[in-house]
């Protein structure tokens, strides 16, 4: 039974439950994680990823609490090792093609879109079978199928910038054709366009297949929603950005510049440029995780449960720019309390309605265990493969 059919058996007014979530997570505990991790990646040149991201899973996990009970991470680093070295090996493989020669980049770039769509399905599948709740395992339900047409445009936009690199001269000292650069301009400008399209895409594949028990969810935003999101950051930034590059031509020219005064302003420049990025991180990112998240997950759900967000900009402005002055001043050593901060700011803007009688549910899940666990397997042998 999907999320949104009733059951002919319902009450007409059903009781309206509201499920909190908690995050009791500290920043000193998640440190001591955080430093043991840090040290064996460098011990290990890395291949202990697989162990870091499990302990950090189960400990993010188990301090998010639903209705009062925490969720549990079963994620067998093995397992996940095996994606990681897999997802490594295809990387390795394309930087070597890449290298070679235009044609092998191009070769490389079409195997290596070929097995995207089923190595992400993969990764989502193994993440949720690997979750549970008061016992009871989450499921991904999406076609293999419909995890290739999810991705299927964007492949679409991004090959003609592919193809064009070709026509692109080796000689980094010959330019390349002008009718190569315009084409090339003209696709970075249609990939730009549909951006709010593909991503509402790989959402709409996402959070219409997520299930739990017998119930799977839905997801109910549009394309219109994710362009109007999109709308007001991408003004901006053209604004601040079209100021930027005024500022700097006025001031050059040709390439002398015009007076004492802007040579003061050109020495300032790396100034303008740091507070261009400090405002694109600090101002125009949190606006766009805030508007995204409670989109997302305000439109995911059903008759009988949902999901509400109600993240504030002000708290995640605010958060977001303590995190950044304390990881500065503390060379990165602030990382894990602000990570916690986050997680907690996000989870608990989030909260669940629902009209379930959560015990039934329970109890229709676990009559079904071979179910959870055949899909804990996924597909390539159950790799976590950190997509």
């Amino acid at each position: 039974m999907s999320f949104n059919e009733q059951r002919a058996d319902a009450p007409v007014e059903a009781t309206v439950r509201r499920l909190h979530i908690e995050f009791t997570g500290s920043g000193s505990e998640y440190f001591r994680i955080w430093i043991v991790n840090v040290l064996l990646l460098m011990v290990t040149l890395g291949f202990y990823w697989p162990w870091a991201k499990v302990r950090r899973q189960r400990y993010f996990w188990g301090n998010t609490l639903v209705d009062g009970d925490p969720l549990g991470f079963h994620g067998d680093p093995k397992q996940m090792f095996k994606g990681w070295a897999l997802v490594a090996v295809l990387f390795a493989m394309y930087n070597v093609a890449s290298n070679a020669s235009a044609v092998a980049s191009l070769v490389a770039f079409i195997a290596l879109a070929a097995l995207w769509p089923a190595l992400w399905r993969s990764s989502i599948r193994f993440r949720m079978a690997n979750t549970s709740w008061r016992g009871l395992r989450f499921r991904f339900v999406g076609s293999l199928r419909d995890a290739y047409l999810a991705h299927l445009p964007p492949f679409v936009v991004a090959l003609p910038m592919v193809l064009l690199s070709i026509a692109i001269p080796e000689d980094p000292e010959q330019a390349p054709p002008e009718w190569v650069m315009a084409s090339f301009g003209g696709a970075f400008v249609l990939l730009l366009l549909t951006l709010p399209w593909l991503l509402w895409r790989m959402k709409a594949y996402q959070h219409r297949h997520y299930a739990l028990g017998p119930l799977q969810t839905d997801f109910r935003a549009s394309v219109r929603s994710f362009y109007l999101l999109a709308i007001k950051p991408f003004l901006l930034f053209a604004a601040v950005f079209a100021m930027v590059v005024w500022l700097v031509w006025s001031l050059v020219g040709e390439g002398e510049p015009r007076s004492d005064m802007a040579v003061l302003l050109i020495g300032a420049a790396p100034l303008v440029f740091l507070a261009f990025w400090v405002f694109l991180f600090l101002g125009i990112g949190p606006w766009i995780t805030t508007r995204l998240q409670n989109l997302v997950w305000t439109k995911t759900g059903n008759g009988q449960m949902r999901f509400i967000s109600q993240l504030r900009f002000r708290d995640m402005f605010w958060l977001s720019l303590k995190n950044a002055l304390l990881i500065g001043i503390t060379l990165g050593l602030y990382w894990p309390f602000a990570k916690v901060a986050m997680a907690r700011l996000r989870l608990e803007a989030v909260h669940v309605r629902t009209i379930t009688d959560m015990q039934a549910l329970l109890a229709a899940g676990q009559e079904r265990p071979q179910e959870a666990a055949g899909d804990a397997a996924g597909d390539f042998f159950g790799l976590d493969v950190g997509l």
